[in-house]
C-alpha cells in the first residue's frame, strides 16, 4: 500500500477518486427516483470535475489572457447549466477530467537522481600535512594539498599520484570495463574507486572543478534543456474557441433557438481530442511493458518515434561489462591447460577483476589451482607466488622485466596482436622464464549484432560512444556491425557529440542507450535516453526516459516500431475526433441533436478513440516475441526494485 501511495501524487489520487464518484453519479442520474429527489446526481460530476475546469479557465484568462481548451469547456458547462441541462454539463466535465487524468498518468516524473551523485562524493579526505595524516571535510581540500587514499576508498578530488601503485575502477567516469593500473604521475578522478594499494596524490581540481561535480552540472543542464510537449488541444484552443462561439452565435441568430447554440458549444468541446493522445500513449507504454521495456512518460514515447540515430555505450550495454578469458597462449613446452593451471594458481587469492575472470575460466575448464607456499601482491603490477617448489609470476610486462624474465620476440608479437584488438594481458612466468599469457576482454552480448541490424533496417543509423580504448571500441563495434566509432570519451565528450554534432549540426534526434553512471549526462542530453535496467546503475535509470528491464537489446527495434505505430495512431485519433466534431456540429446546428444527445455523442466518439488506441496493446513483433508474460513479470519485479513508474 505504501508503494502505491508513493507512486501516485496527491493530485492524481484526488483526480481518480473524483472521476470515479462522478461516473457513478452520472449513471445514477438515469434512474427514475420516486418522488422529487433533492437534486440531480449529475450535479456531483459538475462540482467535482467541472469546478477545476472553471477555476483553471478563469485564472488563465484573468492573469495572462491564456486561451486554452478549458475555456471552451467552461463556456459549454455554463451554457448547459443555464438552460438546465445538468447531465450534459456533468458528462462534458467528466470526459474532460478523465482525459486530463490520463495525461497526468503519462507525464514523466522528475527522477533526476542528483542526490545519488552527491552521495558519491566522500564527506571526508585524508590530508597529509607535514608528518601528520588528518581527516578533514572534503570541501576543505585545496589545490596542491597532498592526500592519501586507502584500498576500497572513493577518491575525493582530481589529482596526480605522487607515491604508490594501485588499480582504480574508473567506470564511473569513463565507462572502461577494466580497472586501470596507476603509478606515480598518473591522473586520478573524484568519485572513482581505489581497488587496492594505498597511494598518495596531489590535489589538482577540487570542489566545483572536480570531475564528479562537473558531471552533476552536466546532468542538471541537460535536464533543464528539455521542455515538455504542449497539449495539442491547447495549441489549437484559440481557434477552436473562436470557431465554436462564432458557429453558436450564427446558429442562434438564424434560428432563434438558444438550445441549438448551447448544443453546438457542448459538441464542440474537444472531448475525443483530449483522449486521442493519452489513450494511444498509455496503450503503447502498456505494450512496451509486456516486452520488458519500462517507458517513463508519454512524452518519451512520442519522442522515440522521431529518433534518427541510436547511440550505444559499450561497456555493460553492447557488452556484459566484465572481463572474460578469450585466449590462453603458451610459449614453451606447456599445454594450454597447464598454463591455465599456473595462472589459476597465481591468481587464486587475487581480488583484481582480471584475476577473478581467470579463476572463473579455470573452473569452467575443470582446471584446479595448486596449493600456495608463499604469496606476494605487487599493487599495480601483479603477483608472485611459490607453489610445488616453483616460483610463478602473473602480471604486467613491467613485472616480468623487474623479475628478470625475458619476453621472447614471438611472445611479444602475439601479445601485440591481442592488444591491437583491445584485449588485456596477464603474462605468466615460471622459474625465470616467461611461458605464455592469458588474454582477456569484455564480450559482446549475443543479440547485439541482430539488434543493430534491426535498428538500421528501420532507417535509423547507429553509433558507438565509449570511454574505453580505441582498440577495444573498434573490436566491439566490428563484432556488432557498427561503423561509426567514437572512443576514449569522458562524459562531457559524449554530451558534446550528442548535442553539438548529432542534434545541433546534423539535426539528428538521438536515442542514447547506456548503463553506467558515466552515461547519465549523455542520457539526459539525448533526445531520448534508455538505460539497461539489469546491469544499469541507479543513476543511469534515474537519468533515462526508459529502462530495458532485462537488458534485452533485441527489444530495441520493436520499441522503435512501436513508437512509430503510436505516433500514427495519435494522428488517426486526432483526425477521427475532428471528423466526429464536425458531424455533430452540423447535426446540432440543424436541430437534430439536443444537449443530452450531443453529450452522448461525446461518449460514442470517446469510445471509438479508446478502441482504436487499445489495438496498440496487442501489437506484436515476431522478432522479439519469446514469452511476453515473462517479460511482464520481469518488468514488474524491476519496477519494485528501482521505483521507475
Amino acid at each position: 500500500m505504501e508503494s502505491i501511495k508513493q507512486w501516485l501524487s496527491d493530485e492524481e489520487k484526488r483526480s481518480m477518486v473524483f472521476s470515479g464518484i462522478s461516473a457513478v453519479a452520472l449513471l445514477l442520474s438515469f434512474i427514475e427516483w420516486p418522488g422529487n429527489p433533492p437534486f440531480d446526481p449529475a450535479w456531483t460530476a459538475v462540482i467535482l470535475c467541472g469546478w477545476p475546469i472553471l477555476k483553471g479557465a478563469a485564472i488563465g484568462l484573468a492573469t495572462s489572457f491564456d486561451v486554452k481548451a478549458d475555456v471552451l469547456v467552461a463556456m459549454a458547462l455554463i451554457a448547459a447549466l443555464f438552460i438546465g441541462e445538468i447531465f450534459a454539463a456533468g458528462e462534458v466535465a467528466f470526459i474532460m477530467s478523465l482525459g486530463s487524468l490520463l495525461e497526468e498518468r503519462t507525464v514523466r516524473k522528475a527522477r533526476e537522481g542528483l542526490e545519488k551523485l552527491v552521495n558519491l562524493t566522500p564527506a571526508t579526505a585524508r590530508v597529509l600535512r607535514g608528518s601528520e595524516e588528518m581527516i578533514v571535510p572534503a570541501g576543505e581540500v585545496k589545490v596542491d594539498d597532498l592526500l592519501r587514499v586507502l584500498p576500497g576508498e572513493i577518491i575525493p578530488v582530481d589529482g596526480l599520484i605522487t607515491f604508490g601503485q594501485t588499480a582504480v575502477d574508473q567506470s564511473l567516469m569513463t565507462g572502461e570495463s577494466l580497472p586501470v593500473d596507476k603509478d606515480a604521475g598518473d591522473e586520478v578522478f573524484s568519485g572513482t574507486v581505489n581497488q587496492y594499494g594505498a597511494f598518495d596524490f596531489k590535489a589538482v581540481k577540487v570542489g566545483e572543478d572536480s570531475s564528479l561535480q562537473r558531471m552533476i552540472r552536466l546532468v542538471e543542464s541537460a535536464e533543464a534543456s528539455k521542455t515538455p510537449i504542449v497539449r495539442i488541444m491547447d495549441r489549437w484552443a484559440a481557434w477552436i474557441v473562436g470557431l465554436a462561439l462564432t458557429t453558436a452565435l450564427i446558429t442562434w441568430g438564424l434560428t432563434g433557438e438558444i438550445i441549438r447554440a448551447v448544443t453546438i458549444l457542448v459538441v464542440f468541446c474537444p472531448c475525443a481530442l483530449v483522449l486521442s493522445t493519452p489513450t494511444a500513449i498509455m496503450a503503447g507504454i502498456g505494450n512496451a511493458t509486456r516486452f520488458g521495456i519500462l517507458i517513463s512518460s508519454g512524452d518519451a514515447l512520442e519522442r522515440l518515434a522521431k529518433v534518427l540515430v541510436v547511440a550505444f555505450d559499450k561497456t555493460g550495454t553492447l557488452t556484459y561489462g566484465q572481463p572474460e578469458v578469450t585466449s590462453v597462449e603458451t610459449f614453451g613446452d606447456l599445454s594450454a591447460k597447464e598454463l591455465l593451471a599456473l595462472a589459476a594458481t597465481v591468481e587464486q587469492r587475487s581480488e583484481h577483476p582480471l584475476g577473478r575472470a581467470v579463476i572463473r575460466h579455470a573452473r569452467t575448464q575443470g582446471v584446479r589451482a595448486a596449493d600456495l607456499e608463499d604469496f606476494n601482491l605487487i599493487p599495480g603490477r601483479g603477483l608472485k607466488v611459490k607453489s610445488g617448489g616453483h616460483e610463478i609470476i602473473g602480471g604486467s610486462a613491467q613485472l616480468m622485466n623487474e623479475a628478470g624474465l625475458t619476453i621472447s620476440a614471438g611472445l611479444a608479437a602475439a601479445v601485440q596482436k591481442q592488444r591491437e584488438e583491445g584485449r588485456a594481458i596477464i603474462y605468466i612466468g615460471r622459474d625465470q622464464a616467461a611461458v605464455g599469457f592469458i588474454a582477456l576482454a569484455d564480450t559482446l552480448r549475443p543479440d547485439a549484432r541482430a539488434t543493430v541490424k534491426g535498428i538500421e533496417a528501420e532507417g535509423v543509423r547507429t553509433i558507438l560512444l565509449t570511454g574505453d580504448h580505441i582498440e577495444a571500441a573498434r573490436r566491439i563495434a566490428a563484432e556488432a556491425g557498427i561503423e561509426d566509432v567514437r572512443a576514449e570519451l569522458l562524459p562531457e565528450d559524449k554530451v558534446g557529440i550528442i548535442r553539438d554534432d548529432l542534434q545541433k549540426n546534423r539535426w539528428e534526434k538521438t536515442l542514447m542507450v547506456g548503463d553506467g553512471l558515466n552515461d547519465a549526462p549523455a542520457l539526459k542530453a539525448a533526445y531520448v535516453g534508455l538505460a539497461m535496467g539489469g546491469a544499469g546503475s541507479g543513476m543511469a535509470v534515474d537519468a533515462a526516459d526508459g529502462v530495458l528491464v532485462r537488458d534485452d537489446l533485441k527489444r530495441l527495434p520493436h520499441l522503435l516500431r512501436l513508437a512509430r505505430k503510436t505516433a500514427k495512431t495519435i494522428k488517426v485519433n486526432i483526425a477521427l475526433s475532428m471528423v466526429l466534431n464536425l458531424i455533430t456540429v452540423i447535426l446540432a446546428a440543424a436541430g437534430l441533436l439536443g444537449p443530452v444527445l450531443g453529450a452522448l455523442a461525446h461518449n460514442a466518439g470517446a469510445f471509438l478513440i479508446v478502441f482504436n488506441s487499445a489495438r496498440l496493446l496487442n501489437s506484436q513483433d515476431s522478432t522479439v516475441i519469446d514469452d511476453p508474460k515473462d517479460s511482464q513479470k520481469g518488468a514488474s519485479e524491476q519496477l519494485l526494485k528501482t521505483g521507475v513508474s
